[in-house]
């Protein structure tokens, strides 16, 4: 990697960051499914609490409901039914919250139980509201502790795992800085557990392409997780210009000794600036409704010169949807460049792909806007 981004100065931005989202595994919490690790709890809550008489701000995501709800019902194995699967979280999380509240108020600090789906973050209304619950919980020195909310979760409104749940959280709440601690060192070039050479990779930008290479795509057996889905969960916090840091949680004063600047796992940085709020919020949609092809000059025209979408540059419309809905947009090599809110349902879209803006009112018998999607209704991805 860049040898520049290896560098005191970038850890000592740990140092600085005043709001932080810490999200925890299923494996560290229960100890790999030995039940919840009230010893290693008792630590990182010691832990954050420290970073708040600094004056930090803290989320903390919190997975463990799944896996200590197959423990408390004495299942040997993660069920693959849904409903299972939501009877276990439901047990589970009433485990999981009583020992963080009890593991906190010995330090005299009030938490808070916030349950999300994906439909809370892509409804703006909703988002807005958890913004806002969020922040107001900060500012009362409360310590959030979200989750999916697994119980009602189904795949069609279903974050997927708590990585990227932490990815969103951090945009929402424009935190910092994201931890990820794991039970992993963080991102090695090449698999440790084939390699004991593989060198760990200690900094890098997040979205690099290099380091997707690396990765596995599978979690263990407790959680749905993997190194993957925390460099996905590092890309979405890099969109309001939080770093992320992959750590192991099973190192001693681990969040302490990052808040010093001490060099450890791996650190993302963002490669671009922030980008607004509502672009934050756009790009939190995880689920298309249908997906435009452009072509080049329409391609050029989004991530060149930062502008709308066209009808004429559109070659070809898959999927239903109505206007409003959430849809990609893909290049000529069939790869999403961006995603935004279409102005026009599916059925009327494909009459006027192709077309100049000035026949569409002809074409469809009415106008309701020129641009397919707005720029301000775009965001690249």
């Amino acid at each position: 990697m860049d040898a520049i981004l290896n560098s005191l100065e970038v850890r000592s931005k740990l140092a600085t960051a005043k709001r932080w989202v810490i999200k925890i595994g299923s494996a560290l919490l229960t100890n790999d499914g030995q039940g919840l690790h009230r010893a290693a709890i008792e630590s990182w809550v010691a832990q954050i609490v420290g970073l708040q008489r600094q004056g930090c701000e803290v989320v903390l995501v919190s997975s463990g409901a799944v896996a200590e709800g197959l423990l408390r019902l004495k299942w040997t194995q993660r069920p693959t039914e849904l409903h299972k699967l939501q009877a276990a979280a439901a047990v589970g999380q009433m485990g999981v919250i009583q020992t963080y509240e009890s593991c906190f108020s010995q330090h005299g600090i009030h938490t808070a139980q916030i349950l999300l789906t994906h439909d809370d973050l892509s409804s703006r209304n909703r988002y807005l509201n958890a913004r806002s619950t969020l922040r107001t919980l900060l500012n009362l020195n409360v310590v959030p502790i979200v989750n999916e909310n697994d119980t009602v979760a189904t795949d069609e409104i279903r974050v997927g795992d708590n990585d990227t749940l932490g990815g969103l959280v951090t945009n929402l709440i424009e935190a910092d800085v994201l931890v990820i601690l794991t039970d992993q060192q963080g991102l090695f070039e090449r698999d440790p557990r084939i390699d004991p050479a593989a060198h760990l990779v200690q900094q890098g930008y997040a979205g690099d392409p290099r380091l997707d290479a690396m990765a596995g795509s599978t979690g263990g057996a407790l959680g749905r997780g993997g190194m993957a889905t925390k460099l996905r969960a590092a890309k979405l916090a890099a969109r309001s210009g939080a770093m992320t840091l992959i750590v192991s949680g099973r190192i001693g004063e681990v969040l302490a000794k990052v808040r010093q600047g001490e060099a450890l796992g791996t650190l993302l940085l963002p490669s671009q600036a922030a980008i607004a709020a509502r672009k934050q919020w756009l790009g939190s949609h995880l689920r298309m409704q249908g997906r435009l092809y452009l072509d080049e000059g329409a391609t050029r025209a989004l991530c060149g010169a930062g502008r709308s979408l066209l009808p004429i540059g559109v070659v070809r419309c898959e999927g239903s949807f109505a206007r409003g809905d959430m849809v990609a947009c893909v290049n000529t090599e069939g790869r999403e460049v961006a995603r935004g809110l279409v102005n026009y349902a599916s059925e009327e879209t494909l009459k006027i792909i192709r077309q100049p803006s000035e026949k569409i009112r002809e074409i469809l018998g009415y106008e309701d806007e020129p641009e397919l999607i707005h720029r301000d209704n775009l965001v690249l991805v």
